[in-house]
């Protein structure tokens, strides 16, 4: 018998109180669903149709960060690559300039819109 996806991650981790998943065939499983909902009482939230376009922004992100740190720094275990990417997201956000924010870092960008709003 094939052991259920979730099983091994709720067990390790605990059942979260909603599971944001995409559409894959391993998590609209019969197998899968029930055991999420039914037994670890977990809310399901999938990506619908024509919501690609969101994952865009975290699919650059991620890569800005892969070429950016990862793949120029590798670490030597968790707690190395857990203080290198801290300290990659404090260059990304302070001092990094962003061309789709008019070349002003997010940090900047982010004050002068609370001040707008405020």
């Amino acid at each position: 018998m094939v052991e259920n996806p979730g099983h091994a991650a709720f067990q390790g981790h605990g059942a979260p109180e909603i599971l944001n998943t995409d559409q894959g065939s391993q998590f609209t499983s019969i197998g899968f669903t029930d055991y999420a909902t039914n037994q670890r009482q977990v809310r399901l939230s999938m990506d619908g149709k024509g919501r690609a376009l969101e994952d865009i922004f975290i699919e650059r992100l991620w890569r800005s960060i892969k070429y950016g740190h990862i793949y120029l720094f590798s670490a030597d275990d968790g707690l190395q690559c857990y203080r290198g990417l801290e300290e990659y997201f404090g260059y990304y956000n302070t001092e990094r300039r962003h061309q789709s924010l008019d070349d002003q870092t997010p940090s900047t960008w982010y004050r002068q819109r609370i001040k707008k709003v405020a």
